[in-house]
């Protein structure tokens, strides 16, 4: 993939160590079909395990967990339930209480024909503003992150005959130096959600 890099500027959400100071290219791989709740891999450019994504397939709450390499529990993902909107929001480690939110993350509009998501963080509670937001397209599984004019990660979807056969989505994430990548998974991982919802409902 081809994209245009920018000068490092720091953003820490999640942890610092996942701030690093150089682009980072990740690639998630999605099972189309599974009856498990970890059904997303997250890999380096070497083909190492950098996050797990663990999920709750009987629970009353769609929730989805976000582990480092090592299983932590990084940010506890959650659907907010009854809202127009399509509400995700964050908390910090394995535990969804008011105490641990981090930020939550809906679309833009209740009717929308392309990808849009406005993201707030813990602190912006009167959402007068969007923190981040999330701009892509559906059809394509293609997305671009930005804050304000600045784009953090850019993701687009691979196409290879062995993962149509093996019945895998396969997309390529690359992060901006200096931006933390397990935000950016956060995010992406939500946006698969609320498109899976999406695609349920036509």
């Amino acid at each position: 993939m081809q994209y245009q890099l920018q000068q490092p500027q720091s953003l820490c959400v999640v942890h610092q160590r996942f701030c690093a100071p150089y682009p980072i290219e990740l690639t998630v791989q999605k099972k189309l079909l599974t009856l498990s709740g970890g059904d997303f891999a997250i890999t380096d450019s070497n083909g190492n395990v950098v996050f797990r994504v663990a999920g709750k397939v009987m629970s009353l709450h769609d929730r989805r967990l976000l582990q480092d390499a090592a299983g932590n529990p990084l940010l506890t993902l959650k659907q907010k339930m009854l809202s127009m909107h399509r509400r995700w929001e964050a908390f910090r480690g394995d535990n969804s209480d008011d105490k641990n939110f981090a930020f939550s993350a809906r679309k833009s509009s209740i009717f929308q024909l392309k990808t849009a998501l406005d993201v707030f963080m813990a602190g912006n509670r009167d959402e007068k503003y969007s923190d981040f937001r999330i701009k892509g397209s559906y059809f394509d599984r293609s997305c671009t992150i930005y804050q304000g004019d600045r784009i953090l990660a850019q993701m687009k979807r691979r196409y290879t005959i062995t993962n149509v056969l093996l019945g895998k989505d396969t997309f390529a994430v690359l992060v901006q130096p200096g931006v933390d990548y397990a935000f950016i998974i956060a995010l992406i991982i939500i946006l698969d959600e609320i498109n899976k919802d999406r695609h349920d409902e036509e």
